[in-house]
């Protein structure tokens, strides 16, 4: 069931694990309450004091549900298609993007060199201050001069999806470690 960020599919399994996990660390909580006040008939003892304490945990993963709640993971038909469409590529899948301001769903980016492309199907999205957000992200990890193109239109990021992968060359190592490094510093942004 776990699954690493960047999958196809991760936003729903975050969800199922954050929801498990808060329902287990809350019915911890409850079991230690119940369990001092049923054996010492008053809630004023130290197993009180260690649920109330305990609750800090449940809250912290209460708060995880309530952060990637509102977000859906990409099509498993898109993310297939994507799949096929850029073999060459490097790709990351499920983003939620965050910054002191704002929050930016992302669906699906490729990278080719120091071209970074990326898909949301969000209508909330700002698009330009999510570009300039992950350039200057990226600037600040020492990627520089890293083009950053995301779509609202999906047809228009598989055509540019293909294009790229048409541009891909024989696969090269160090360029395809330079590709992971933009892709873990993304990453690393987001939920």
């Amino acid at each position: 069931m776990k699954s690493a960020k960047g999958e196809a599919g991760y936003i729903q399994k975050k969800k199922k694990q954050e929801i498990i996990k808060t329902v287990i660390e809350f019915g911890l909580v409850a079991a230690i309450f119940l369990t001092g006040y049923l054996t010492s008939k008053t809630r004023l003892n130290w197993l009180t004091m260690i649920a109330v304490l305990g609750c800090l945990p449940g809250a912290k993963s209460l708060v995880g549900v309530i952060m990637i709640a509102p977000h859906k993971s990409l099509d498993t038909e898109k993310a297939a298609e994507i799949d096929g469409k850029a073999e060459k590529l490097v790709k990351a899948y499920d983003m939620v993007l965050t910054s002191y301001e704002r929050v930016m769903p992302i669906d699906s980016i490729v990278i080719l060199g120091n071209i970074v492309c990326g898909y949301s199907k969000s209508s909330k999205i700002d698009l330009k201050y999510t570009e300039r957000y992950i350039r200057k992200m990226l600037a600040n990890n020492q990627y520089d001069k890293v083009s950053v193109k995301l779509f609202a239109d999906y047809k228009a990021y598989i055509a540019r999806v293909e294009g790229m992968e048409n541009m891909a060359k024989v696969e090269n190592a160090e360029e395809r470690e330079y590709e992971e490094g933009i892709k873990k510093v993304i990453l690393s942004l987001s939920l």
